[in-house]
């Protein structure tokens, strides 16, 4: 209570301190660096991750793109060749006049050479740049060739992507806040019984987002993701803390003329309900620092940094606010739409049989139907995009007009004679799906020495360690024929050059794909224990964690297995992530029931009044809180061209409903069941006698 007095007391320097952090806050926020490519979380002792590396330092060159120009004279092409050449951090760029003339007719080329390249009405040009696939200077190097090439010219590439990435994120970021905040406000004001009280909440709660977007300063960067669901995700997750202070200080207005008492008595309950409800929370979030792909670790921690900064401002800001606009709150009371629960609470005990056995019909096929989903996600990052947009467009150009769907890339031991590495690509080249397998000895042949191309090329090909070989495929990434194909080549590759490395999108997302299959169980396995013990913990209780848990893991598996009855496949981060954040959001729903329940239940009520009364009284702020949650998350899933964002965003809509009526219906049918063993394995609750009364036995007629 002391804690929660001095809140009162200093009141008006806790607010003044918050808006001056403000300012810090805003230029951490400015100042943070976004990372728009996955591939960058993959672990660094990867294969895949250590010949990005090698290229980069030998080579000078990291990202790599095709340009598909069409319907363009050679003279043309050749000009914008030399303009792509000036654009900053274009290390080279290889097209035909790279080797020879353009008076040369192109035809002297080797044949395998042309067909890559050329086609009736389009030509192909590969460029180099010397800096990473998703650095900034990339992004803005990738725009000025579109702009310099016109809309005739294609670029594609990873480095392409992720700059349309970010160009349609940093369009959308903003109205994903807005149509969370307008849908948020619109629930909390149709539920709460107060027109004010809503925007006060969300004056409290936006502060501490800008605080937590703010200090992801000091992380150094935060993947696009995190950025685009953080400030969603938060203001979901912890509007909670603010409706129970809300009601908690009404409570104690009734029961103390001073409003300052009110409020520091509302504080104290509150911090004490909340912390339980907001360690569950913080575990979903810190069981995705688990993941070995790193982008879960980002997200689990700027969120589990924003859940405690959402708790410290709901006992300390928040309180701060209401009290300093006490008088226009109460003049704005109005009547609750919830109506009384308690008549739909005696119902449902009465019929609790009919909710266990749906329960355990539904169990089965909601269980077939997340694991089926699980294994029907889908890596490849391009099907996140909108179809018209640039990358989407030169990808099925370069896939309709050049039947390439991927490109890797091979770096061998530069002295490996020409004979050997002939003989491997000779059987590279045999691999089902490789179109052409295209290095120096591809384009001098075997009867030409090498020095006859001019250094610029082969510089681009060959340095003192490595010579780098360029691999055609017809497959899609993250496709199963082009894993196998990976697989296939990776054991050629290992029999000539045991230490050449393969990389390029299609060997990475073959890597994302293992990784993520991994951290998945590893998540879920970890998240699920550490909220057991919380719960156990918290309510002191062997069977209690069982019985939520198995409550809320079961909406986890209805909303899971949904996708694969609807026929839809989600992006692969999705699933691992929804996962823990459902069962650590939404079990506050079920350990709020338990705790009223277990109150009364010990304070001498009989089983079934007990849980009526946990009920009746529960039901209402697991409404305004589930629909809070919903409200946040479903306007931005319908609007957001991001498919990444949209799913994980209808997912949580739907989680939240799905927890709310399995907390609703199935909870309370359980505690009715299990009441005699929660009681035998609960430390609080030994001495209860289990026996049936009366008032249980005999049903209730009113």
């Amino acid at each position: 209570m002391k804690l929660s007095r001095a809140v009162v007391k200093y009141r008006i320097p806790i607010l003044i301190i918050t808006v001056v952090l403000m300012i810090p806050a805003v230029i951490g926020f400015v100042l943070t660096r976004v990372n728009y490519d996955m591939l960058d979380y993959l672990p660094e002792n990867m294969d895949t991750v250590t010949g990005q590396k090698e290229l980069m330092n030998e080579f000078g060159k990291g990202a790599f793109s095709f340009l598909i120009v069409e319907d363009m004279p050679a003279k043309d092409v050749s000009e914008l060749k030399s303009k792509i050449e000036k654009v900053d951090h274009v290390e080279t760029v290889i097209w035909y006049d790279s080797i020879a003339d353009i008076s040369v007719p192109m035809e002297m080329l080797p044949e395998k050479v042309y067909k890559a390249f050329n086609t009736d009405h389009s030509t192909m040009m590969a460029i180099f740049f010397d800096s990473a696939t998703s650095a900034d200077i990339t992004m803005d190097a990738i725009r000025e060739i579109r702009s310099i090439a016109g809309e005739q010219c294609f670029v594609s590439g990873m480095s392409a992507l992720v700059t349309d990435l970010k160009d349609l994120c940093e369009k959308e970021e903003p109205i994903y806040v807005a149509i969370a905040v307008l849908l948020a406000t619109a629930a909390m004001l149709l539920f709460l019984d107060s027109w004010i009280a809503p925007f006060i909440f969300l004056l409290s709660i936006g502060m501490m987002i800008l605080l937590n977007l703010g200090s992801n300063f000091f992380l150094g960067e935060i993947s696009y993701i995190t950025k685009a669901l953080s400030a969603v995700l938060q203001l979901a997750v912890t509007m909670d803390y603010s409706i129970f202070l809300w009601h908690s200080y009404n409570e104690q207005l009734k029961l103390h003329e001073d409003h300052k008492e009110a409020m520091a008595v509302a504080v104290h309950n509150t911090f004490t309900s909340v912390l339980g409800s907001s360690i569950t929370t913080i575990a979903g979030f810190i069981a995705l620092c688990f993941m070995t792909f790193t982008m879960g670790r980002d997200l689990g921690i700027v969120m589990a940094k924003g859940v405690l900064l959402g708790v410290i401002g709901c006992v300390t800001v928040l309180p701060a606010l209401i009290l300093l606009f006490d008088k226009p709150l109460q003049k704005a009371k109005h009547r609750a739409l919830i109506p009384d629960m308690s008549r739909f609470s005696k119902g449902v005990t009465k019929v609790f049989p009919i909710f266990l056995v749906i329960f355990m019909l539904i169990a089965a096929p909601a269980y077939y139907g997340y694991s089926r989903t699980n294994n029907e996600v889908y890596y490849d990052l391009g099907k996140c995009l909108p179809d018209d947009i640039g990358y989407v467009i030169a990808n099925s150009k370069l896939q309709e007009d050049f039947d390439v769907a991927s490109t890797h890339m091979l770096l061998v031991d530069s002295s490996l004679s020409p004979k050997t590495i002939r003989d491997m690509t000779k059987e590279m080249e045999e691999v089902d799906g490789v179109k052409y397998v295209l290095g120096l000895e591809s384009v001098v042949g075997s009867r030409v020495p090498e020095d006859i191309l001019p250094e610029s090329v082969r510089s681009v090909l060959k340095s003192d360690k490595w010579e780098l070989i360029l691999i055609s495929s017809t497959y899609r990434v993250t496709s199963d024929e082009v894993n196998k194909q990976v697989g296939e080549l990776n054991t050629i590759l290992k029999k000539y050059d045991n230490k050449g490395l393969l990389i390029g999108e299609a060997p990475c997302m073959k890597d994302m794909i293992e990784t993520t299959d991994h951290d998945f169980r590893v998540v879920t396995l970890i998240s699920i224990l550490a909220i057991f013990i919380i719960i156990a913990f918290v309510e002191k209780s062997i069977s209690l964690p069982f019985i939520l848990i198995a409550v809320i893991e079961m909406a986890i598996f209805i909303n899971l297995g949904l996708p694969h009855y609807f026929g839809q496949n989600l992006p692969f981060i999705a699933p691992i992530c929804i996962s823990t954040i459902q069962l650590g959001a939404t079990v506050d729903y079920a350990i709020l029931m338990t705790t009223r329940y277990k109150k009364e239940r010990i304070g001498g009520a009989d089983k079934r009044t007990s849980i009526i009364t946990a009920l009746s009284t529960s039901i209402p702020s697991i409404i305004v809180s589930g629909m809070g949650l919903f409200a946040a998350t479903f306007g931005v899933a319908l609007y957001s061209k991001l498919d990444i964002v949209s799913s994980m965003c209808m997912l949580l809509a739907r989680g939240a409903v799905i927890s709310m009526i399995m907390v609703i219906l199935v909870l309370p049918a359980l505690f009715m069941l299990c009441d005699k063993l929660i009681c035998k394995t609960t430390f609080d609750m030994i001495h209860i006698n289990t026996k049936k009364t009366k008032a249980e036995v005999i049903p209730d007629e009113k």
